[in-house]
This record gives C-alpha cells, structure tokens and sequence, in this order.
C-alpha cells in the first residue's frame, strides 16, 4: 500500500472559507459541549501548577511519585470518576535531598550542578582535588594509574570547547570559523571518546570501576546542546555521589585540571537509598454501556528529576485528566468504557504499560483504540496509524468531525509505520491493538525540556493543551460511539532481520520485568 500524508483540516470547510471558532461540520450536541466545557471551564493551569510546582518530579521509586499517584486518585474522586493504584512490581526506593557544589580551590565559586539520580549522599560536606580521565595507552596503563583516583573526584565527560548553541555560532560567526569550531570540537570528541575506549572498561562500568578503586566522586556533564541546559539521568555509582555540573561550570573546572591550576571541589548532597519499594500505574475509567470494549487515553506518569518532568509528561498527564474529566462532565454515559492509564516506569523501559498489558488481557482484547500523548506541550500535529492499515479513514472521519481550530493542525499518516518503543503506545502495539501516538510540534522539545533541568512549569503553552485535551475528549468519545471495531490488520508486522529473516525483537514487546534487579537499566 502506498504510505499517504493527508491533512485532515482540508476535510472540514471549503478552502476560502473564513475560519471561525468552533467551525463544526456536525451539530453533534457532545462535541459542541465538549469544546465549550475544554475551552471556557480548563482546569489545565490548576492541574499543572500543583503537580509541577507543589508535587513536584515523579521519579519512579521517590516519594513524590507515590503522593503523584496518590493525588491524582483523589482528583479523580472529586470528579465522580473510579480511579485506583495498580502495583504492577516494585523498583528502587530513592530520596533526594539538596545538593551543593562549591569550586573552594584555586578560587571560591559556587558551581551550578545536581547530583544523579539514585546517587548515594555525602553524608556531610566532602573535600577534594579534581582529576581528569588520563590520556593513556591501554587498560594496563590505566589501571596503573587508578591509586591516583583515590580520594579525588574524577570528571569523565567530554569538555565541551562552547558551550553557545550551534544555532548561536550559525548567526554570528563567519562561516569559516563556525566551520573550524565544528571541525575542532568533532576532533576533540572523537580523541575524548578514544581516550575512554583505551581503559578497556565499557562506558557505564566507569563510575563504578573508580568508585572501587577510591575515587571521592564522579563528576559529569552532559550538555544538549542549549543555552543552560544539561540532560540529567541517573548515577552509575553505589558508594560514592555522582555529580552533574552544567556546561560551563564543568568546562572551567576540566581547564583547571587540565592545566594543574589544583581545583579542589566541595560536595555536600543528602539522599538516602529507600531499598525496594512498590511501584505502580494510576488507572480511572468512565463504565461504557458494554462493559467487555475499551477507548484508552495514555500518558506516562513518570519523570526525571532533573527539573519537574513538565513537557515529560506533565503536560501529557493533565491532558489526559483533563479529557477523562471533559468526559465526565458532558458524556458521563460513554457506549464503551473509557480507560486513562498513566503510566509509572516509562523512562525505564514502558515498564508499567508494558505490564499493563501482560496483567489484562480481557482490557487489550477489548480495546477499540489507544491514545498516547508524550512529547512536549505544542498542539498535536501528526498522528501515525502505526501499520493499522484500515485504521486511517476511522481518524479521517472523526476528525472531520471535529472543528476546524483543532483538525486543521493535524496530519495523518496512513498506514504509518509500527513504533517498537519511545513511548507506552508501543507496549500496545506489541499486542496488536490499535494504539497512537498523538506527536506534538516542538517547541524545541529536543534540546531545551526532554529529560533536561529546565523542563518546568513556565515552558508549557496552555493554549496549545487546551487544543489537544478538547482534541483527546472527542477522539475518545467518537472512538466510544464508532458502531464498529476499529481493525486490527498491519500492513507492516514486526520488522525481520533482513540477513535471517527472523523477527527482531522490539523492547516493547519482551516480558516486562517486575523488579529492579531485572532490569538493564539499574
């Protein structure tokens, strides 16, 4: 079949014809009030506010995850909507406390960094000089040197020579230097990463291979390439704190090291190991008249810690609260069951969809559609039909449905091409159930908010989820009236290793594993 983009707000209203607010095709009574009730009565800024700015990041395994699940299960009963807790495994308890980074030696500085996720605290403030990783020849070389790894903090990340954004450099240098800064930072890169490879440890074993060996602390840097912002993950370490400074901080402090200016550095950061504790999914339904099919709305619960998770997924979180409520309000007797599952255990592997799904096999052989939203906070602008090949004229018709404000940013993708993980659509897609991404425009999603320190509150459009939560409610409850199944045949099955002709196996689509001593990722 011939892959086709259509865009659907073609669909709507003659071309010419003055766009209007609420230019509906239908004077369907639900989809009128649907618009009326997301648009003049959001409860969208509420929503995140509190739990963005007061709940806080949603780390799996923190306290704050657990009060996240505990809130959203009692916003839900506010609303006259059923909403539990679904333990699906347990993961690492963790507690993070505050962390500060002080440059006591050549010069006194306070330095801008945090320390990883499920790092091990301080205990009190800890001193000591900064080492590089040493240029050396080869693992006997380098494990010559590790004695001099004790009681110091080793940097191992690459130093970035700017830390201005490329699109800074393009703007105002000439185009000989901005070509020769590029040519300069490939070839430092590519030496760094050489310099990593001759210790013949495998990258993500460093931490813990200098933490036997002394080391006071591992300091990173993992930069995105944006004015301020660094990616923040998780820590390698299980005795010693492992330190992310930003770009700048730790390209002064490496230029230090590097030319034997003696930086000493002083770390105090408090957090405490919480052993294994439960770990869940939030799911809430509205009954349908036929209790046996479902229309599940998707957004992973979970984020990183290095900011409040806003654009991952905050705002796909309250979109989702936000249309289950809409739904309650203005079609409280939906003809399918209406099912919002947030997940819990996204960043690590689509744990708690991934369970879900190996957990209820009576819900997945019900589902009509799925529908997950997880990139960002613009309007939704693309939707994949993910190989459903027949999957295409059902969106086409609905959104024809809906008013020209909200179809008219969206492009379809018919069939679309299967997705085996990035987000928890992939965990249904794996059980053949016809499951969406519903994918945002940017907002330079990519380098400024995606698993970042700056992914907060102020960084969401609310103009753009008041469209996408009105676009959710009605997807929802055309996806609950549709009189028929939508079908689950796939134009492209699983992908086939093109050497063996065997299936190659999709993350998504392995057995979920239920603890952290089964995952690859701990």
């Amino acid at each position: 079949m011939k892959r086709t983009l259509v865009w659907v707000g073609a669909l709507v209203v003659a071309a010419g014809t003055p766009v209007q607010a609420q230019t509906f095709s239908t004077q369907d009574p639900v989809l009128q009030r649907i618009w009326t009730e997301g648009m003049e009565n959001s409860q969208l800024y509420p929503l995140a506010q509190t739990l963005l700015d007061s709940i806080g990041p949603r780390l799996t395994g923190t306290p704050q995850q657990r009060a996240a699940h505990d809130w959203a299960v009692a916003k839900y009963a506010q609303w006259g909507i059923t909403a539990r807790n679904d333990q699906y495994g347990s993961w690492a308890g963790w507690r993070r406390g505050a962390s500060h980074i002080d440059l006591v030696e050549p010069r006194l500085s306070t330095l801008e960094g945090t320390m990883l996720a499920w790092s091990p605290g301080t205990q009190g403030p800890v001193h000591g000089p900064v080492v590089t990783l040493p240029e050396i020849a080869g693992a006997a070389e380098f494990e010559a040197w590790l004695p001099q790894a004790r009681g110091r903090f080793v940097m191992l990340s690459f130093p970035q020579p700017t830390c201005r954004p490329d699109e800074n450099w393009e703007k105002w240098a000439t185009p000989d230097s901005f070509s020769r800064m590029r040519t300069e930072r490939a070839a430092a890169m590519q030496a760094w990463n050489a310099r990593v490879q001759a210790t013949g440890v495998e990258t993500r074993d460093l931490p813990r291979r200098l933490e036997q060996a002394g080391a006071l602390g591992v300091v990173t840097s993992n930069w995105s390439g944006g004015w301020g912002v660094n990616k923040i993950f998780s820590a390698r370490t299980q005795q010693v704190p492992t330190v992310d400074l930003s770009c700048e901080d730790y390209g002064m402090v490496f230029r230090l090291a590097q030319n034997r200016q003696g930086p000493v550095i002083r770390v105090n950061a408090d957090s405490e190991l919480l052993g294994e504790v439960p770990a869940f999914n939030t799911i809430a339904e509205i009954p349908g008249r036929n209790r046996n099919e479902y229309v599940i709305l998707s957004a992973h619960f979970d984020s990183w810690d290095g900011g409040t998770g806003a654009t991952d997924n905050g705002t796909g979180t309250v979109v989702m609260m936000e249309a289950m409520r809409i739904l309650k309000s203005v079609y409280p007797q939906p003809r399918r069951t209406i099912l919002v599952g947030h997940w819990g255990g996204e960043e690590h592997g689509l744990i708690g969809s991934r369970a879900f799904v190996a957990d209820n096999p009576r819900i997945v052989r019900g589902a009509q559609v799925v529908l997950n939203q997880d990139n960002g906070t613009g309007r939704i602008s693309n939707i994949s039909m993910q190989g459903f090949s027949r999957a295409g004229e059902y969106f086409t018709r609905w959104l024809s449905r809906a008013p020209q404000e909200i179809s008219r940013h969206v492009a379809l993708q018919q069939p679309g091409v299967p997705s085996g993980g990035g987000s928890d659509h992939a965990s249904f897609v794996c059980a053949g159930v016809p499951a969406f991404a519903l994918s945002a425009l940017s907002w330079d999603y990519g380098t400024y908010t995606w698993h970042t320190n700056r992914d907060t509150f102020d960084k969401i459009v609310f103009d753009d989820l008041r469209n996408n939560a009105v676009m959710v409610a009605m997807l929802a409850y055309m996806a609950a009236e549709e009189r028929t199944r939508v079908p689950r045949d796939r134009q492209d099955p699983l992908p086939v290793n093109p050497r063996t002709g065997e299936r190659i196996e999709w993350p998504a689509c392995v057995a979920p594993y239920r603890t952290p001593a089964e995952s690859p990722r701990m």
